[in-house]
Parts: C-alpha cells; structure tokens; sequence
C-alpha cells in the first residue's frame, strides 16, 4: 500500500472549499483507496459510500432525495456517470444552509460527466484529476520500475514482472468488453482493440487522423470517434497545440500520449525490460512516461498544458502555463543534454520564463540563462523548489 499523500491533502482542500468534489481518472488507478485516504483524515467526520455499480447501493438509492437528503459529514458516490440523474438532486443538497453535508464523486469518464456536472452544480463542484502512482509516491529509487510497469496500483505493485503483464493484458481484455459497454459506449471491442494497439505506435507523435484511418480501413471521423472514446475515459491523452501570433506557421493537430507507460508496452507487445531497451518506441515511451512526471510534480490542470512545433521545425516538448509565467519542458533521453537550436528558438519565440530539459542522468546544471539540465529522477525536489536544483 503506498500512501497518496500530496492528492489525499488536495482532494481535502478542495472539500473545504466546495460543498462538491469530483475524483476523476481512469478505471482501477486508485480513486476509490483515495477517497479511503481522505475519510480517514478526518476521523470526526461521519462518511457513507454508495458503489454505483453495487446492486444492494443501487437498490438504496431507489429513492435518492429520501435516501441522501438525511446524511451528514461526507457522501461518497463512486463511479458517478452511471447515475446522471443524481446531479440535480446534488446542486439542491449543495445549496442548503450550513452545507450539513458534502459530496465526495468519482469518476471515470469525463466529457458527459463533465457537462451534466458543469450544467447541474456550476460554482458548486470542483474536479481533481487523478493518474496512476508517480516518482514523488514511489521514490525515485523506482524510477525504471514505474516506467516498465506503470502507474496503476495492481500492476506497479504486483509480485512480479509476469504478474505485472499478466494483470496488464485483463485490464486491456475487461476495459474493451466490459468496462466501455457499461459506459453506453457501442463500439465492437475488436475495431476499438485494433484502434488502440494501432494507436500505440503512434504515441507521442502529432494525430493524423488519414494515416490511421487508411490503416484501420474506416473514416477519419471514425478514427477520431475512437481516439475521443479513449480519451474520455482516460487511458489516452491528448496534448493540446499551442498557437498564437509569432509570425511562423505552428502545428494545430493535437500530440497522443498513452496516460499510462505499462499499458503502452503491453500494446506494444513488450514483455521484459530488454525488449523495452530494444524497442523502436523506447524514446517515444520514456518521452510520455518524463512529461507525466512533470505534470504530477506541478499538479497542472489538462487546460494549462500544451506543446508546441513550428513547421520549421522548432519544437516544445510540454509547455505549462503557470499563472503569468510560462514554464517551457524538453525530455532528453542522454546523461548529458545541450543546448538545441530548437531550445533557443522555444525560448525566444514563446517568452519562457523557464526551460528544464529533463533527463535520464544523474546530475543537474544550467545550460544557459534560464535553462537547467534536471534529472528525471529529481524532477519532484527541483520543481517543488521552484526550480532550482540543489534547493
């Protein structure tokens, strides 16, 4: 068990501030054992759960006003989109005087869940999105075991190498036959299964929705369906552009990243570390598996993280928006980094405040005025200093 401290204390704080909280991610990456972490912060506080995928929680909520209007403390409700009709009954429960109660949801598909919400509990409901294990809650000392196996619980922490694959292929198997179907979702397990592993040979690079269609023989509104399908329910990310007026043409199509590295090499068919090392997608693997560390080093919201290429060929990485400041991240996979053109023209171009270029050595140094060589083992103590190393 490895305690989620940092999203345990978030989630705690965003409770205080609003009469409703929603855990969001993908299915088994731990929001349930999260909302467990954060009831038992607080001991004084009386907490009743309802599984929404439990029958007998089900048949309790027959009724929902008699049977959620008389609770105090905290309510949990996991696995909230299968039960939509509960939002408007949570914005009046929300708005009563003294808020005598507040409410915990879990999710785990987002685009329907965050527009009944949004439409239902405006200025009531705050989100936290929530990824699988990260450097910060295993330590840096299992770095290249997270990256094998991946964040999610069962699979980092499982007894063994074989264990952690053989976990790996049923989550994939259940996920597409089962988990989607309950989702309303009507796509053929297989066309979405073929998608997905297509897709992972396609991680980390800018979406072409043509060059995947003709592969799968279907349309590029059907491509883009399946890639939004995957998104939805948090199993692939899609990095947004960023674009504005700097007198070069820049790309517009969004970056795909696999959210969780285990799951990549599982479609990629890698089963060992040295097929990892041997692998054409090594780079692009441990690219996607560095910006997801950076991402949960800074907690940064989906909305303020982008990337951004220029057809001359100038590239960013990860771009994060830090309030008024603009944090600028290029992944290296080398022990020792330079100074790129590229960089250059990264820092000139969007007026970065800051440049970490992150990578697989040991040791941190500046390369320039405003940019710092970080070691990905490091990143969570650098950033979380501000972004000194040594701090």
């Amino acid at each position: 068990m490895i305690a989620r401290v940092a999203a345990a204390k978030r989630v705690s704080e965003l409770l205080r501030e609003s009469p409703v909280v929603a855990i969001l991610g993908a299915r088994q990456v731990g929001k349930t054992t999260l909302a467990h972490e954060v009831a038992e912060a607080d001991s004084q506080v009386q907490v009743h759960r309802f599984d929404l995928e439990d029958p007998d929680d089900l048949a309790r909520l027959q009724e929902p006003t008699l049977a959620l209007r008389p609770l105090r403390g905290l309510v949990v409700l996991d696995e909230i989109q299968r039960r939509p009709d509960l939002f408007p009954l949570l914005r009046v429960l929300a708005d009563r005087p003294g808020e005598p109660a507040r409410f915990l949801l879990l999710g785990s598909a987002a685009p329907d869940l965050l527009r009944q919400s949004s439409e239902s509990l405006a200025g009531r409901i705050q989100f936290h999105h929530l990824a699988g294990f990260n450097l910060a809650e295993v330590g840096a000392d299992q770095r290249d075991l997270l990256w094998e196996r991946g964040g999610f619980p069962r699979s980092f922490l499982a007894r063994s190498e074989t264990a952690s694959a053989t976990w790996r292929r049923g989550f994939v198997r259940t996920f597409l036959e089962r988990d989607l179907p309950q989702l309303g979702v009507r796509v053929p397990a297989s066309a979405l299964g073929r998608f997905w592993e297509m897709l992972a040979h396609y991680h980390g690079q800018v979406w072409n929705a043509a060059e995947l269609a003709r592969s799968l023989a279907v349309s590029e509104s059907t491509a883009r369906r399946y890639l939004d399908l995957l998104t939805s329910t948090f199993v692939v990310t899609q990095l947004k552009p960023w674009h504005e007026n700097v007198g070069k043409r820049q790309v517009k199509a969004p970056k795909v990243y696999f959210t969780d590295s285990g799951l990549l090499h599982t479609l990629l068919r890698i089963g060992s570390r040295e097929q990892l090392l041997r692998h054409p997608r090594l780079g692009a693997s441990w690219e996607g598996f560095a910006l997801a560390q950076v991402v949960a080093c800074l907690a940064a919201e989906p909305e303020d993280c982008f990337f951004w290429r220029a057809h001359t060929g100038a590239e960013l990485d990860l771009l994060v928006m830090r309030g008024s400041e603009r944090w600028g991240f290029e992944v290296k996979r080398t022990s020792a980094p330079k100074l790129t053109p590229s960089m250059r023209s990264a820092m000139e171009t969007l007026r970065l405040n800051r440049l970490f270029v992150v990578h697989a050595g040991a040791h941190g140094f500046p390369l320039a005025a405003g940019v710092t060589a970080v070691p990905l083992a490091d990143i969570d103590g650098v950033l979380t200093a501000g972004g000194e190393p040594g701090d």
